[in-house]
């Protein structure tokens, strides 16, 4: 079943790349108490997702902030490490926390996996944005396949 609004997010848990190394990230740790952003893209280093939808999280970081907003994290079924040189090469810093959902674990629990097989790709995320408070959804922007409109960050900072 997909996640809609109203709804609490699943329970589940992400590898993010520190100075440290890798960490575990549970979802307890990154929604209790907090209003987040979350955004998935179906991988690192894709065309759309790397020339437009993590460009704009990383330009609107601090605006998104600025209306409320704690964390800006980005999900994407690849392995930390890749995760971490994507958010390197965009030089995120600290204004967006990058989620690695390995094997599609938190995109399957939230309904939102997507069969990406035909392009070589095996089962990724679907493209979308969440507004969460403390855990429940507020809002959900799902995008229709190939397209790029509703999860954008602009897009995102008219619903805060």
């Amino acid at each position: 079943m997909t996640i809609k609004i109203g709804d609490t997010m699943p329970a589940g848990a992400f590898k993010s790349m520190t100075k440290d190394g890798a960490q575990a990230m549970t979802t307890e740790q990154l929604f209790k108490g907090k209003t987040v952003v979350l955004f998935s893209v179906p991988g690192a280093f894709t065309p759309t997702c790397d020339a437009k939808h993590l460009p704009g999280f990383v330009q609107h970081a601090g605006d998104i902030k600025a209306r409320g907003v704690d964390t800006v994290a980005c999900m994407a079924v690849n392995d930390v490490f890749v995760m971490g040189a994507w958010g390197k090469a965009h030089n995120v810093g600290d204004a967006v926390v990058m989620l690695a959902d390995g094997n599609a674990d938190y995109a399957k629990a939230l309904g939102l996996e997507l069969d990406a097989t035909g392009f070589g790709m095996g089962v990724r995320g679907k493209r979308f944005s969440v507004v969460v408070k403390d855990g429940v959804v507020t809002h959900l922007n799902l995008e229709g396949p190939g397209e790029f409109k509703v999860s954008s960050a602009e897009h995102v900072l008219t619903q805060l």
